[in-house]
């Protein structure tokens, strides 16, 4: 009895070791907090459980990521010139170089 016991022990922890749980629980909490920032969407109970498991999982930076805000995702708008058709080139105007 106790072989088994110790060799399901054994596989458990391999197994845990193997796909680290852990570490990709508190991956997804640390993503979740770092890019919606302190407000996660979803709704208070999502907020609660992202919250909870990134102070459990990874308590040292938890709060130094809560204090940062959100990254921006948008893409920077191009600024046009408005005298573009004073600074064209010759061979913008469609001549040969």
């Amino acid at each position: 009895m106790g072989v088994i016991v110790a060799a399901a022990a054994l596989a458990a922890g391999y197994l845990l070791g193997r796909l680290r749980p852990w570490q990709r629980l508190g991956d997804w909490a640390a993503d979740q907090v770092r890019f919606t920032g302190a407000r996660v969407r979803g709704g208070a109970a999502r907020r609660a459980v992202v919250v909870l498991v990134h102070a459990v999982t990874a308590p040292r930076t938890s709060w130094r990521i809560m204090r940062t805000p959100a990254t921006e995702t948008r893409a920077p708008t191009p600024v046009r010139d408005p005298d573009w058709v004073a600074n064209r080139t010759h061979h913008d105007k469609g001549g040969t170089v």
